[in-house]
């Protein structure tokens, strides 16, 4: 079991929810996963006095957590991504949206929105015999736009992996929280998002065999699913939380 200074232990009791978690930072008097957790932060527990943790949504941060500090009176504000898992291999959508939302976040170029839109389907193949009818695959497109678009992931790798983890604005996120989704004997792992930036997003920018992006750790991919409604054509990215628990 890995000790509390690296970020992660074996918790007594399970996680279900973002609730939990809430739950548990608002007990922190009692709960010893909750005063690790403001350790890791850099909060002295005896220093403390009072904390306050809500539940928030519409943003990349799940919960923010309020630390009033003794004598000083000044109160901290922490944001936390929280990851449920319930396998070592899981993977959790980061990040979904139009092609066109993520056009006016990056400004992307007329010649790499076309082959996003061709990539997801939103946009119908113009090429015969493609793997999948409904869209090309990134490895399908001609060595000119492969090129292409891999050069432009990579010029904008930083500004991609931050928005897609972190977010922007007062409730980017800090921190992320990965917990085992079960009962008994659930794991935690705490990292800053700075570190979490460079361990999922640092890497390699390559296509893979099955015809993804691949940015380090993270997979850029056709949304899919849905029932086939259009909506599977979104543009998604994905990692496995889990993976922090391999480092």
């Amino acid at each position: 079991m890995k000790s509390i200074e690296d970020g992660s232990k074996i918790a007594k009791d399970g996680f279900k929810n973002e609730n939990d978690i809430v739950e548990k930072f608002n007990d922190w008097k009692k709960d010893k996963d909750a005063q690790s957790w403001l350790i890791i932060m850099k909060y002295e527990p005896k220093e403390i006095e009072y904390v306050e943790a809500v539940k928030i949504f519409g943003y990349k941060s799940d919960v923010q957590v309020q630390v009033t500090i003794k004598l000083k009176k000044a109160i901290d504000v922490e944001n936390l991504q929280v990851k449920l898992v319930s396998n070592p291999r899981g993977f959790n959508q980061i990040d979904k949206r139009w092609v066109d939302k993520y056009v006016e976040m990056w400004n992307i170029p007329d010649n790499i929105t076309l082959i996003l839109k061709r990539y997801t389907g939103e946009i119908k193949p113009n090429v015969r015999n493609t793997k999948d009818k409904r869209r090309i695959l990134a490895n399908e497109f001609s060595e000119i736009q492969q090129k292409a678009i891999l050069e432009w992931l990579i010029k904008n790798q930083a500004l991609i992996i931050t928005d897609i983890l972190k977010g922007r604005g007062k409730f980017a996120a800090e921190w992320m929280l990965v917990a085992q989704k079960i009962n008994k004997n659930a794991r935690w792992i705490l990292r800053s998002m700075n570190y979490c930036l460079n361990f999922f997003g640092n890497g390699e920018i390559k296509i893979s065999a099955r015809g993804n992006f691949k940015i380090g750790r993270i997979t850029m991919q056709r949304k899919g699913g849905d029932a086939g409604r259009e909506t599977a054509n979104m543009l998604q990215f994905k990692i496995n939380p889990a993976e922090l628990f391999e480092e």
